[in-house]
């Protein structure tokens, strides 16, 4: 089985678009979507309905929690509160009652899916954990896969024999080796923070070859740069597409 895994897509419907394209190509039979599928893009309402058209399987994330709490939203920087703010003028009662009903966490067949921080924190960074932080978040659940976003980078986390190592997620095929668990930060889709370029990334994951696929994905940009200006989100939105 084949299983195509997307993160913080932020309302960047082009590229959400050019991925969904590359997925038709591979014969994936599951996608899920690790949250923020709103938030600082233009086009939330194409993006939602997008991912319920596909079977897209989501979790929550912190922005989609911002549209659940007025109290969470009301922490976020000026920048992201605005584009909220932006974002729910743009969706339709359905999609607004989709993403706010989504649940924290998911599990399927030994596999977590998580927006933030296992076991289930939409909220929490894993921005270059120490090895003793790691320990903490393998021993909270108890899957031997997990895929999270949030920090809109690529990394990865293993456990093997009680010790854990770290390294950056290669753009390309990796094989999955050994008998150990793996923690996986999956980029972004919409708006990539990673070493590599602007482009969208999502991960492929091949059960049956043991194999984990970092795609990278090249979309039309411009034409989200272009809605963000006519739609009236922050100047800083459209240089971020470009780190």
């Amino acid at each position: 089985m084949k299983v195509a895994i997307l993160a913080d897509i932020h309302g960047n419907f082009q590229a959400l678009k050019a991925v969904l394209a590359d997925i038709s190509r591979l014969s994936v039979d599951r996608i899920f979507s690790l949250g923020d599928n709103i938030g600082y893009g233009p086009e939330p309402e194409e993006v939602v309905q997008s991912l319920i058209r596909n079977g897209v399987h989501s979790v929550m994330g912190n922005h989609e929690l911002g549209l659940a709490s007025s109290s969470y939203s009301a922490r976020f920087h000026v920048t992201a509160r605005d584009s909220l703010h932006l974002t729910r003028s743009l969706l339709s009662a359905a999609s607004l009652a989709w993403l706010t009903s989504l649940p924290a966490f998911s599990v399927w067949e030994d596999t977590r899916f998580v927006h933030g921080c296992p076991p289930e924190s939409m909220t929490v960074y894993l921005f270059n954990p120490s090895e003793t932080r790691l320990q903490r978040v393998f021993a909270a659940y108890p899957e031997s896969i997990c895929f999270a976003g949030h920090i809109h980078d690529l990394a990865w986390h293993r456990m093997e024999n009680g010790a854990v190592t770290s390294s950056p997620l290669p753009l390309g095929r990796s094989d999955l080796t050994g008998q150990g668990r793996h923690l996986f930060l999956c980029g972004s889709v919409g708006q990539p923070r990673d070493m590599f370029n602007w482009h969208a990334k999502y991960v492929l994951w091949d059960q049956a070859a043991a194999t984990i696929e970092v795609r990278d994905v090249e979309y039309d940009v411009q034409t989200t740069v272009q809605l963000l200006k006519e739609r009236g989100f922050p100047g800083s939105n459209a240089k971020r597409l470009f780190w």
